[in-house]
């Protein structure tokens, strides 16, 4: 899955499978790693275009699709 860099100061990079509709994040704090699974690519689009990736995020995903922490 390829990586883009993200402006945000809670996340470092974030990815996406449109195939497997898997959103991939990298956050800063602690270097987490966390996948969330079913995510449709608009929800990527817009994390991506957001003038705040961190309002998207807490807005658009967090607490809306599964996730697990991959980086353990």
């Amino acid at each position: 899955m390829k990586k883009y860099p993200v402006d945000s100061t809670a996340m470092t990079s974030a990815g996406y499978d449109p195939e497997q509709r898997i959103l991939e994040i990298q956050f800063k704090s602690g270097g987490a790693v966390r996948q969330f699974y079913e995510v449709p690519q608009e929800i990527f689009d817009g994390l991506m275009a957001a003038d705040s990736a961190g309002d998207f995020f807490n807005t658009a995903i967090h607490g809306k699709f599964e996730e697990k922490r991959v980086d353990e």
